[in-house]
């Protein structure tokens, strides 16, 4: 098996709808890799702020995501996968919602998206790899054997999100993240390059109201078929 025909299972969704969650789970029970594309965005605007550059700013912002140093470790105590940005543990700091807010905005620039194709495209590994993002499945890894569109209702998604990080000691408020996700789902699906929908052939699954191992087990059903 080389690396352009190892399995993909893409899970693309809007922010919120559990996918980074699903797509652990599933990579672990298949023991497929995993690549996080949203990690890499939120990385590279995580860095664009450390330097103070504008994110209206295409050439800068491109310029940054070229040279930005992104790695993955695997934490020794099996927890959250590690996010390295030029030497420094960004792990918590790109989680935030000002970081996927300036992912969202630095996603729309062509030149920047251009700058990590290469970089989610060697994630492609035997055995197999579960691809989280927005336009895995569309634009990514269009040929992908197995593709998922992962949704909730925007209040499910905001409720996960507050929970999510209330648990990390940020201080937010449901009615600010209901906003910023509803934003964003508007930015994501209307701009022009990559816009966040369904591939054709991807298999739409509503989590709304689903727990987390049902929802796992429906992806896992599609890859492993009884």
């Amino acid at each position: 098996m080389t690396q352009k025909t190892a399995p993909v299972l893409t899970v693309d969704g809007p922010s919120g709808s559990g996918k980074g969650t699903i797509s652990r789970m599933v990579a672990d029970a298949l023991g497929w890799h995993l690549l996080d594309s949203g990690a890499l965005y939120r990385a590279v605007g995580y860095a664009a702020g450390m330097e103070g550059l504008d994110l209206s700013d295409a050439e800068a912002v491109t310029r940054c995501a070229q040279h930005t140093k992104i790695t993955f470790r695997d934490p020794k105590d099996g927890g959250e996968t590690l996010v390295i940005v030029n030497g420094h543990d960004a792990t918590d700091e790109i989680r935030t919602e000002t970081c996927g807010a300036a992912a969202s905005a630095i996603a729309a620039i062509p030149s920047v998206r251009a700058a990590l194709v290469d970089k989610q495209l060697s994630f492609r590994k035997a055995p197999g790899l579960v691809a989280d993002g927005r336009d895995m499945g569309t634009v990514i890894f269009p040929d992908a054997r197995f593709k998922v569109f992962l949704t909730a209702s925007a209040e499910e998604r905001a409720k996960r999100r507050y929970k999510q990080l209330k648990e990390k000691g940020l201080s937010v408020t449901l009615a600010a993240l209901l906003r910023e996700i509803q934003a964003r789902d508007v930015r994501d699906a209307g701009r022009a390059v990559a816009p966040l929908k369904p591939a054709a052939d991807a298999v739409l699954i509503d989590s709304t109201g689903m727990p987390i191992e049902s929802v796992v087990a429906t992806v896992l059903a599609l890859v492993r078929p009884r």
